[in-house]
């Protein structure tokens, strides 16, 4: 009799437990904050900073990276004080560390070395936060994704051609670009923008691409993921073997022909299709 007590109640215990994780949501969390801060930036973007809205705001940014959110045009009020707190911390600059020994790792699976190669091997990058780094520009505009991204000034700062590295890009750059495989820089940038772009890129320490491919009039008519894909439709057509892409959206990985390996880099900053 005992036993089958003990075992009912730790069964409802158990199931208890359960409902209770499964229930849980942000929303129910909002109804029970009693002291919530608030900040507001120099930009005028408030955020609210509860522990409360930690694991919301770690879920809501993972599931960014993983391409279950999509299409968002501002991050979520609540958790732009947490994206910009990961993007500028060193955790940020661990999981790009991370992804650029994956993809060290891949190469050495490849059957391309400098001795080996054809010279028809070819490696994708991305630029903005693949290859240069957009943080200064939110951290001098203070608003980290809270407001729609405002293309004249991004591109304004573009201009300027001061963008720094992505940590730890440069090694992988020259890693892959000594291994014989021939380089292809696929930006969303306008054509206008070449002239900085090559000096911005060359002053932060990339060079020896074999082509930077930028947005003309009739590319801007199209989708940012069609015209990625487009170009890879292309370089496959002159017979190159795309072995790898690396980008920080998934605009860069979308659409036929499908590369051998795509190489993701977190940005939960802004979403582009």
């Amino acid at each position: 009799m005992a036993r089958s007590l003990v075992l009912s109640l730790t069964l409802a215990f158990l199931f208890i437990g359960m409902v209770s994780a499964r229930d849980w949501n942000i929303l129910n969390q909002f109804k029970g904050l009693k002291s919530t801060k608030t900040t507001t930036s120099q930009k005028g973007v408030a955020t609210l900073k509860d522990p409360n809205l930690t694991g919301y705001c770690e879920s809501w940014r993972i599931n960014v990276e993983l391409h279950n959110i999509r299409d968002f045009t501002v991050v979520p009020q609540e958790c732009v004080w947490f994206v910009q707190k990961y993007m500028t911390s060193s955790q940020y600059e661990d999981d790009v560390e991370r992804a650029v020994d994956e993809a060290i790792l891949y190469l050495g699976k490849t059957c391309c070395e400098k001795k080996k190669c054809d010279g028809m091997d070819a490696w994708i990058f991305d630029i903005d936060d693949t290859l240069l780094s957009t943080i200064p520009y939110h951290k001098s505009n203070g608003c980290f994704g809270g407001e729609q991204l405002n293309t004249t000034k991004f591109e304004e700062w573009q201009s300027w051609g001061k963008a720094p590295a992505v940590p730890n890009m440069v090694k992988l750059f020259h890693e892959i670009r000594e291994r014989g495989f021939k380089i292809f820089l696929v930006s969303s940038r306008k054509e206008y923008l070449r002239s900085a772009t090559v000096e911005n890129l060359i002053e932060a320490g990339y060079h020896g691409w074999s082509n930077l491919l930028l947005r003309g009039e009739e590319e801007e008519k199209k989708s940012v993921t069609q015209y990625k894909a487009d170009v890879r439709t292309w370089l496959t057509s002159l017979g190159y073997k795309v072995w790898g892409v690396m980008g920080a959206q998934w605009n860069s990985f979308a659409g036929c022909p499908v590369p051998k390996r795509t190489f993701k880099l977190p940005n939960s900053i802004y979403y582009i299709a």
